[in-house]
């Protein structure tokens, strides 16, 4: 299987499955001397790992990472960093049932017949499990952006689930961390936990809305055609298991607007050009304006539930199928640490790419 790896200088492969022994990342090009320790990652993949609250999977994974190579007396070295996880609560008897079918909304039936044969235990590599390769691979370009930008920050928060949205006049970054949602509405969030526990109790499964706001970052990465920022953004979270829509900035909504509206009116302010809103997202012509990088995408609901789906199995037979196992609900909600670690990877590849390219060279006013 081919395409396991993204990235332009700052490249991750990842590996492993769902149900095999261990999964993880191969980090190449990360700059040496970056000060990198185990804990560095771990912070991170403890946001993401499973069994954390009744709204998520109770499959109980530790999520801990062990560095293989790379590291040196706690400083990277230029060299690739093998970062591994391994799996401790493997349940392959759940998957038993659907060897032979197919279930709806899963890759299983793609990866059927694009490659003649697939991994059904929890999926493989088509499993959301893989992303937790992705979280490490993550913390290992937040250790490195913390040493070149150091005042810059990478949130992700739920703003929908299904079609409750919060009340952006309540947007609270400090609430964030205190609910199991990672939203800034407080309301939101406790409307949301009654909400998502009928649709637990009920076996059935709903989708969401996360965006990523990064802040802090300079101007000028990124560059026209094909290098655009925003389409590295939108090509890493559209990688993300289940998603099914990006938008930079103000997105789909940008169609409603008229030319006055969007159009984001620039002055001169006394450390460069200031913005009066930011409709772009932060981004123009595929290159950073120096203002938040907002980038915001679609989850599809978990597929995997407990009602009887109709659906067909290798002999083309029609079957009724319940997907048994451990299952998020809401796979948004794992969803925000993993989108959070994919804007950190291409963040960190777009300023290695300016440094190769332009050492920095900005244009100048005045």
């Amino acid at each position: 299987m081919s395409l396991n790896t993204f990235g332009h200088l700052f490249r991750v492969t990842t590996w492993g499955e769902s149900h095999g022994p261990a999964l993880g990342a191969t980090v190449d090009g990360c700059p040496p001397g970056v000060p990198l320790a185990e804990a560095d990652i771990q912070v991170w993949l403890d946001r993401r790992k499973p069994g954390q609250s009744r709204y998520t999977t109770q499959r109980r994974e530790a999520d801990e990472v062990e560095i293989l190579s790379g590291v040196f007396e706690g400083r990277t070295t230029g060299t690739p960093i093998q970062l591994m996880i391994r799996n401790t609560d493997q349940r392959s008897k759940d998957y038993g049932e659907i060897a032979e079918a197919f279930r709806p909304g899963h890759a299983d039936i793609t990866y059927w017949q694009k490659y003649g044969i697939r991994d059904y235990r929890g999926g493989g590599r088509s499993s959301a499990r893989e992303t937790a390769a992705r979280v490490a691979a993550g913390g290992v370009a937040r250790a490195a952006l913390a040493r070149l930008l150091p005042a810059a920050s990478i949130t992700g928060y739920m703003v929908q689930m299904g079609p409750r949205a919060i009340d952006r006049a309540r947007f609270d970054r400090d609430e964030i961390d205190r609910n199991p949602f990672w939203t800034p509405d407080p309301v939101a969030a406790a409307d949301w936990a009654e909400y998502l526990d009928d649709l637990r109790k009920s076996g059935n499964s709903v989708g969401a809305v996360i965006e990523v706001a990064c802040t802090g970052f300079p101007p000028g990465l990124g560059a026209p055609v094909y290098g655009k920022l925003d389409t590295d953004l939108a090509a890493a979270m559209m990688s993300i298991n289940a998603v099914k829509g990006v938008e930079i900035g103000d997105g789909m909504a940008s169609a409603a607007l008229t030319g006055v509206e969007n159009a984001d009116e620039i002055s001169m302010g006394p450390e460069g050009p200031v913005y009066a809103s930011n409709h772009a997202g932060g981004i123009l012509g595929g290159i950073s304006t120096g203002q938040d990088i907002v980038v915001r995408f679609a989850v599809k609901p978990t597929s995997s539930i407990l009602t009887p789906r109709r659906t067909i199995n290798r002999a083309g037979q029609a079957v009724d199928l319940v997907t048994k196992g451990r299952h998020d609900p809401c796979v948004g909600i794992r969803a925000v640490p993993v989108a959070e670690a994919m804007a950190a990877c291409v963040l960190l590849d777009h300023i290695l790419l300016d440094r190769g390219q332009t050492g920095g060279l900005r244009g100048t006013f005045g």
